[in-house]
C-alpha cells in the first residue's frame, strides 16, 4: 500500500520558508568560530575544519507578537497573506560548515523521531495480540497459543505480565500444546551483535525485533549484605533454563570498575558465570547485559513468566514456522502512545527502540524492513524539505559509521519541528540540559553554566564522533535551534566545545 503523506499546512510551510535563510549567502560566508568555542577545541586538538555548527532563531509562536512589518499594499485592498520575505528570520547567529555532510551518531534520532511524530502522530500505539488456536474448556486450551508482536518498543517485564495476567482472565490458564511466537511484522536480515564494536553484551547492540520483549537484556541487580560479608544477586525477567549466581563474595575499597572486576562470562547462554568481588562502597547496582543467545530470549522469558504467573503448559514456546490460519484474538495488549516511546529514545538515547520506531515507519498493511523505510523516509524528506540535503539514514538510531547529516538540515528540522502541531511533544522529548537523560552530567562539567534548565538536546557519540542538538532558550527572549558536529579522533575531548556552543546561544547577547 503506497505511504501518502497529510498536506502541508501554512505553519509548516512558513517554517520551511523560514529554514531557508540558512542557505543564504549571509548564513554560509558567516566568520569564525565564537572564542570560547575556537579555545575549547584547540585545547581537545580538534581542528575546526572537523566542525559542523549552526544556531538559528526560531519563528514566533502562534499568538505571539512579531516586530517584523506587515507588507504593505499600496492599492489599499486587503493585504494577501504574509510573503515568504514578511516571514524570513534574521540569519543564523553562527552557521559553521552547515552544509558538510557530518557522521551525527544519535543526534539522528531527531530525524526518525520527528518522522515519527509527523506521520504516525503523538498518540499512535503499537498492538501485541493473542490468538487461540483450539477450543477452551473448563481452563484449558486444547490446542496452541499464539503471540503475535506488533513491534512494540516498550514491552517490558511490567507490561508483559499485564498481558499474561489478560491471558488468564480469559480462562486460559493451562496449555495442552505450545505456546507460539510471531515477530513477522518486521523482514530483517540477520543481526550480528558483535559487529559494530565487537561487544555484543552490550544492550546498545540489541537488533530489532517484532516481539521485542524488555530489551533482549537480562538485568542483575546487586544488593550488598556487609553483615555477611557478600552482596546478594538477583535477576529479572527471569529465563527458562537460565542460571544465575545467587551472591557473590564482596571486598573492601573504593568502588571504580566494579564490572570489570567481577570477570562476566556468558558464553554458555544457559549459565551466566561472575568471578572476583564486589566492591561494599559500590552500594546498591544495577547491570544491564544483553542475551548472548537473542533467538532464544522471548520463548525463555515468556515460559519462565508463564510458569511463575500460575500457568501451565504441556509443549513448549518456539517462534512459528508461518502464521497460522483459523486463529482467534483472544486480548489485545496496547503499547505506551509515540509522545512516551520518543521521549525515551531522546531522553536516554535507546537504540533499539529509535530502531524500532524507524521499520514502524514502513510497515502500513505490510511487513515493514529497513529498505522500505528508508525510501520512505526520503520521500517524506523531499515533501517537507524540499532541496534541503537529505539526511543519510541506516537504522534510524545513529549506531552506524555511515549515516550522515548536516548542521543546516538538523536545524532546518528543528525549526519546523518548532512550528509543528505537536512540536510541544517532540521539544518535551529532548533531555533538559544539566537535569535529566544523558545531558545530566553538564551539571558536574560545569555547574555554574548558563545552559543549566536552559536547553532541550539530544546528544551523540561514538567513536570519532561528539555532537549535540535541540533548542536554546536565549536570555533575550529569543529561542534558537543548535546544532553541534564533531567528527575527528579527540571528538570525545571535544565535548566542551559543545558546551560552551550551547552556552553561547543561551547568552545570546548582541
Amino acid at each position: 500500500m503506497p505511504q501518502t503523506f497529510p498536506a502541508i499546512v501554512p505553519r509548516r510551510a512558513a517554517a520551511l520558508l523560514l529554514a531557508a535563510a540558512l542557505l543564504s549567502p549571509t548564513a554560509r560566508a558567516q566568520g569564525a568560530l565564537p572564542p570560547d568555542i575556537a579555545q575549547a577545541l584547540a585545547k581537545a586538538g580538534v581542528p575546526t575544519s572537523a566542525v559542523a555548527m549552526v544556531v538559528a532563531p526560531l519563528p514566533p509562536p502562534p499568538g505571539s507578537v512579531t516586530r517584523q512589518p506587515e507588507p504593505v499594499n499600496p492599492s489599499g485592498e486587503a493585504n494577501p497573506a504574509p510573503a515568504a520575505a514578511s516571514l524570513a528570520l534574521p540569519p543564523p547567529r553562527l552557521a559553521w560548515q552547515p552544509e558538510r555532510p557530518m557522521n551525527p551518531a544519535s543526534v539522528m534520532k531527531l530525524v526518525t523521531t520527528y518522522a515519527g511524530l509527523d506521520l504516525l502522530g503523538a498518540g499512535h500505539f503499537w498492538k501485541t495480540r493473542v490468538y487461540t488456536l483450539g477450543t477452551l474448556r473448563e481452563g484449558t486450551l486444547l490446542g496452541n497459543l499464539l503471540i503475535q508482536g506488533g513491534g512494540d518498543p516498550k514491552l517490558v517485564v511490567e507490561r508483559l505480565q499485564e498481558l499474561l495476567r489478560a491471558i488468564q482472565d480469559q480462562g486460559v490458564r493451562r496449555i495442552e500444546g505450545d505456546i507460539l511466537l510471531d515477530n513477522s511484522v518486521f523482514r530483517l536480515p540477520p543481526h550480528n551483535a558483535a559487529a559494530f564494536d565487537d561487544d555484543p553484551l552490550r544492550p546498545y547492540n540489541v537488533g530489532p525485533d517484532g516481539l521485542l520483549l524488555n530489551f533482549k537484556a537480562l538485568v542483575l541487580r546487586f544488593i550488598p549484605e556487609p553483615a555477611q560479608r557478600r552482596v546478594r544477586i538477583e535477576s529479572q525477567p527471569p529465563m527458562a533454563g537460565v542460571g544465575v549466581p545467587a551472591e557473590l563474595p564482596v571486598t573492601s575499597g573504593a568502588c571504580g570498575d566494579w564490572r570489570t572486576r567481577l570477570a562476566l562470562d556468558f558464553s554458555d547462554p544457559e549459565q551466566l558465570r561472575l568471578g572476583g568481588r564486589y566492591p561494599l562502597a559500590c552500594g546498591e547496582q544495577e547491570w544491564a547485559i544483553a542475551y548472548p543467545q537473542p533467538e532464544r530470549y522471548a520463548p525463555r522469558v515468556i515460559e519462565a513468566m508463564w510458569r511463575a504467573a500460575g500457568g501451565a503448559l504441556s509443549g513448549q514456546v518456539r517462534w512459528a514456522e508461518q502464521r497460522p490460519v483459523g486463529a482467534r484474538v483472544l486480548v489485545t495488549g496496547l503499547s505506551l502512545p509515540l509522545a512516551s516511546v520518543i521521549a525515551d529514545i531522546n531522553k536516554y538515547s535507546n537504540n533499539v527502540m529509535a530502531q524500532q520506531l524507524f521499520l514502524t515507519l514502513s510497515a502500513g498493511d505490510g511487513r515493514a524492513s529497513f529498505a522500505e523505510s528508508r525510501n520512505l523516509l526520503r520521500r517524506w524528506w523531499r515533501e517537507r524539505f524540499g532541496l534541503r540535503t537529505t539526511p543519510l539514514v541506516d537504522n534510524g538510531s545513529g549506531l552506524s559509521r555511515d549515516e550522515r547529516a548536516t548542521a543546516a538540515a538538523l536545524a532546518a528540522l528543528l525549526q519546523q519541528a518548532a512550528s509543528h502541531p505537536q512540536g510541544a511533544v517532540f521539544e518535551q522529548s529532548l533531555s533538559l540540559a544539566g537535569v535529566d537523560g544523558t545531558t545530566r552530567r553538564l551539571a558536574q562539567r560545569r555547574p555554574g553554566s548558563a545552559a543549566i534548565g536552559n536547553a532541550r538536546l539530544k546528544t551523540g557519540s561514538l567513536r570519532d564522533v561528539a555532537a549535540i542538538a535541540g533548542y536554546a532558550y536565549g536570555q533575550s527572549g529569543q529561542n534558537y535551534a543548535v546544532v553541534g558536529l564533531i567528527n575527528h579522533p579527540n571528538a570525545g575531548a571535544a565535548r566542551a566545545a559543545l558546551d560552551r556552543l550551547v552556552e553561547w546561544a543561551v547568552q545570546d547577547a548582541p
